[in-house]
């Protein structure tokens, strides 16, 4: 299942910007059957798991650097997942990406791939 993030962009430390993860214009996929897991890579680092929310209840889970920051939410009816990130900081600074995971497993942040499709730049800076 390949998915697009979307919404990132330019702004200032202390600013937000929601993300949104969907899937392609041909694709009949339905995110409400999977988990969904955001990632994110900053120039010249590894890859690292920001969120990931379950298909099930939509329990949440969060990096520890993100916690109280971002949220997760789902929008079954737009097939339609969020990342909203308030309280911006340079270090935030990535490129975030969505995966279809089967659950928020207790080793989600390690999920690896080949392919990770469409990201968006989130550019954190003054």
């Amino acid at each position: 299942v390949q998915l697009q993030a979307s919404g990132g962009g330019l702004v200032q430390p202390g600013g937000s910007l929601r993300l949104s993860c969907t899937t392609s214009r041909d694709s009949f996929v339905t995110l409400d059957y999977w988990a969904i897991g955001w990632f994110r890579q900053a120039p010249g680092k590894e890859r690292e798991g920001v969120s990931c929310i379950s298909s099930s209840d939509g329990a949440t889970y969060y990096e520890d650097s993100v916690k109280g920051r971002f949220t997760s939410s789902r929008d079954n009816a737009k097939n339609t997942v969020y990342l909203q990130m308030d309280s911006l900081k340079p270090e935030d600074t990535a490129v975030y990406y969505c995966v279809a995971l089967a659950f928020c497993s207790n080793t989600w942040y390690t999920y690896n791939s080949d392919d990770w499709g469409q990201g968006t730049q989130v550019t954190v800076s003054s």
